[in-house]
């Protein structure tokens, strides 16, 4: 009987110490989505609060109404819908070049063998230790100077916002997607080579469809980095026919911050919808390309 007794105490103490474990987890997931759900919350009522103030901010407005969102989407005072597109335009042009270039670049310096390879590998991830803040003031400068020569690439254009956006954005790619291609077996491009087929051609034909999980990861990242980019929109734009969504709302609500609060909560609800849509279209293809790299070989 002592023999059994022990080992159903070992059996419930082993029973009280999971279920406690088991309880700890709960409440730390609880107060993580009560930290990660609250903020959203507060910006959905604050968008449907009529007084548009901070003070009088509750959970539940009493009197609720859609008055923020129709002032948002109805007034010319601020061109909302022109500083959607204009970040839809600018992020998808973005990443469509950055993508293209990086992918390039890393298959080069993945498949060949040339004199400064290595250096200029490392160049890269040395460049991209240093924040990009770091260089503000040197890239409106450069910005600046190079409108006076080609005026489309200057100041206050989205073609200067681009071209910056892609010297931040390709460095650290190319590590990725080189990392991603350098598990690729090489036995591919041999088979192909035997049976006559160009670089191009084993890249276009036969690498780059093995890299689309990769390749739609890094789009996407690269897409919502710069859809909410704030500080170089910022410094290089300059007209509210070329702000940005972000820009645009921030220099909307700066002036009277407490009084158009409402507003600005409708339009960052409004402006985050493109990327709740890019994670709920693609959200499979954003886990397969997480996770396929580390397995694959």
């Amino acid at each position: 009987m002592s023999n059994v007794s022990l080992v159903q105490r070992a059996s419930n103490s082993a029973r009280l110490r999971r279920n406690l474990s088991i309880g700890i987890r709960l409440v730390i997931a609880i107060l993580l989505i009560i930290f990660s759900v609250f903020p959203v919350l507060w910006m959905i009522s604050a968008s449907f609060n009529p007084t548009g103030s901070l003070a009088t901010q509750t959970l539940i407005p009493p009197n609720a109404g859609l008055d923020n969102y129709r002032k948002l989407l109805t007034s010319q005072e601020f061109p909302f819908w022109r500083w959607m597109w204009n970040s839809i335009k600018i992020s998808s042009i973005t990443s469509v070049l950055s993508l293209s270039i990086t992918t390039v670049a890393a298959y080069a310096f993945s498949r060949f063998r040339f004199r400064g390879r290595l250096t200029m590998l490392k160049g890269i991830l040395l460049l991209n230790v240093f924040p990009g803040l770091l260089a503000l003031v040197a890239t409106f400068l450069m910005i600046s100077q190079l409108g006076d020569v080609f005026p489309a690439f200057g100041l206050n254009t989205h073609a200067s916002l681009i071209l910056v956006y892609l010297g931040g954005a390709m460095g650290i790619n190319i590590w990725l997607i080189k990392g991603y291609i350098d598990t690729i077996p090489r036995d591919i491009d041999e088979s192909a080579m035997m049976e006559g087929a160009s670089d191009w051609q084993i890249f276009t034909m036969l690498i780059l469809p093995l890299l689309r999980p990769i390749l739609i990861v890094i789009a996407i990242i690269s897409y919502i980095g710069t859809y909410g980019e704030f500080v170089l929109a910022r410094v290089l734009l300059k007209s509210s026919e070329q702000y940005t969504l972000m820009v645009g709302l921030q220099i909307f609500a700066g002036a009277q911050f407490q009084q158009r609060w409402g507003v600005f909560a409708a339009g960052a609800l409004l402006g985050a919808l493109p990327i709740m849509l890019i994670y709920l279209l693609l959200q499979d293809h954003i886990i397969g390309g997480l996770t396929q790299g580390a397995v694959k070989g």
